[in-house]
């Protein structure tokens, strides 16, 4: 009889889910992925399948089964996370009756705009901890009663991409408390629906799915998925929570004053405490972890997303060099950046490309250079770009200080991690010490150890400590760190500026698309 055990963490993110098969200590066995297209026929729409998930959830479980070989007995658990702000409307059979609206989608933008000035949305704001943005699923319902209302009339519940894989697995509607403090709509303090959330939303309370903690287990898999997946139909399965949290979990960012500054296609900046906080300027995010653990935070849109359009609109020369030397164009592009002193002699970039979220809040926020002249080249537009990634991660993070404090420890994650230039920049902007966190698919790892702590194998999630280690640490360059301390409230300066000129430049872009 075998006597080691296993455990699944699932990931549903926006491009694709992830399945990671784990021992019991944390060490990986097998990894699956099934990716699904994001439909963006316009600048505002960003859809899904839901279909399309829900079969990628089946097919990476079954992917990570059939590659260990692992008996289906020796499961003890499969744990979720989960991309925030989805929402899908349902019949009472269960149907889709909208595709998936991911957090990306801004078509809700006007009604954000008109939460927030007109209907007392910063009063909202302090309750739920969720920023009045487009993403938000609260301002995406009020559009679609508005926008779509045979539809809205027909629907029976809102929910979003993890409730709707947990009803076809399950047949029962739940939502963690995680992600449902990332909809506007969740009073933080009760932990139950806000009322008047709900009256502004145009919905019920009988429309949203039942609260639960997220250590909350379901058991009864249907069967037939039991068999397709290679899973036991008794296996449980745990709720969990949003990405982002799960991400910090899986990092061992869960100290006090441990900070997880995250840079994938987008980006984050994070931190855990033991109350709810929000901020009295409405500029970061607030969402359940645990009863006992709360994560708040700032996302952006502009991460790595950024280094890709440099790339693919500056430098088919480097990228047709990089071919034919067999090396990375990132690589080969960091390289040339490299060659600039940091702060790109002056040379400022405002990365608000796709808008921004923390922490200006402002889908009609847009990009530029500033500071330009006849002495700056193409290496210092690169070095620029990947400064102002990196500098509007740090506004966040200072807007998170004036909640909590300076951090004592900052951990690095997502790909930019791997780029030795990018990390020292975030030490010597932040002016701290950065860590890079050997952890692999940490949201998933996050899950599995909320799964753990939930089925009562660990009576704490510090057990993430044994099951990470440290790769690679920075210390600020002091010149470095003045120099950045000096451009820094010119950055900040500018952005303040323009909201004006922000929304004039936007409404008359839209105005061309329209026509």
């Amino acid at each position: 009889m075998s006597m080691k055990k296993y455990m699944i963490g699932i990931d549903i993110g926006t491009t694709s889910t992830k399945a990671v098969l784990f021992e019991e200590n944390g060490q990986v066995v097998a990894k699956g992925s099934e990716g699904y297209p994001l439909y963006t026929p316009n600048s505002t729409i960003a859809e899904q399948d839901p279909e399309h998930i829900f079969q990628a959830v089946i097919q990476s479980v079954k992917q990570v089964m059939a590659h260990s070989e692992v008996r289906r007995e020796d499961i003890l658990f499969v744990a979720f996370s989960s991309a925030m702000h989805s929402v899908i409307a349902v019949n009472a059979a269960g149907k889709p009756l909208t595709p998936c609206m991911t957090w990306a989608d801004n078509r809700s933008s006007e009604y954000a705009t008109r939460l927030k000035r007109d209907m007392n949305g910063h009063e909202l704001y302090l309750r739920t901890g969720t920023p009045i943005h487009p993403m938000s699923p609260i301002t995406k319902l009020m559009w679609m009663r508005d926008e779509e209302p045979e539809i809205f009339q027909k629907t029976n519940k809102f929910i979003s991409v993890k409730e709707y894989v947990f009803a076809k697995l399950f047949n029962e509607y739940v939502v963690d408390y995680s992600i449902a403090s990332a909809t506007g709509m969740l009073n933080l303090r009760d932990l139950d629906w806000d009322e008047e959330a709900l009256r502004i939303a145009g919905i019920t309370r009988n429309q949203l799915s039942k609260l639960v903690p997220t250590t909350h287990q379901v058991q009864g898999l249907d069967a037939s998925y039991a068999e397709e997946m290679g899973l036991a139909a008794s296996t449980p399965f745990i709720v969990g929570a949003s990405d982002g949290v799960l991400s910090n979990l899986g990092v061992n960012a869960i100290e006090p004053g441990v900070v997880a500054a995250t840079i994938g296609t987008s980006g984050a900046v994070r931190t855990v405490v033991d109350r709810p906080v929000t901020d009295p300027k409405g500029r970061i995010f607030c969402y359940a972890l645990t009863d006992k653990h709360w994560v708040i935070g700032g996302p952006v849109n502009n991460g790595g997303i950024l280094f890709r359009w440099v790339r693919d609109e500056f430098a088919a020369a480097e990228v047709e060099t990089a071919k034919r030397l067999g090396v990375d164009s990132y690589d080969l592009l960091t390289k040339i950046a490299e060659q600039v002193r940091p702060g790109a002699d002056g040379l400022l970039f405002h990365p608000y490309l796709t808008g921004e979220r923390a922490p200006l809040w402002n889908a009609d926020a847009r990009g530029s250079f500033f500071g330009l002249t006849m002495h700056h080249r193409k290496e210092h537009m690169i070095r620029a770009v990947l400064e102002g990634v990196i500098f509007n991660l740090y506004t966040v993070l200072l807007a998170m200080e004036e909640q909590i404090g300076r951090p004592r420890k900052i951990h690095a994650t997502g790909g930019f991690a791997r780029s030795a230039l990018w990390r020292q920049m975030m030490a010597d902007i932040f002016d701290q010490e950065v860590v890079v966190p050997e952890s692999y698919e940490s949201s998933c790892l996050g899950a599995v150890v909320l799964g753990l702590y939930a089925i009562g194998r660990s009576d704490s999630l510090h057990i993430v400590s044994d099951m990470v280690g440290a790769t690679h640490e920075h210390k600020p360059i002091k010149e470095n760190a003045e120099l950045y301390h000096e451009l820094l409230p010119i950055y900040i300066s500018i952005s303040r500026k323009l909201e004006e000129e922000y929304e004039a430049i936007a409404q008359f872009q839209r105005k061309l698309f329209e026509e």
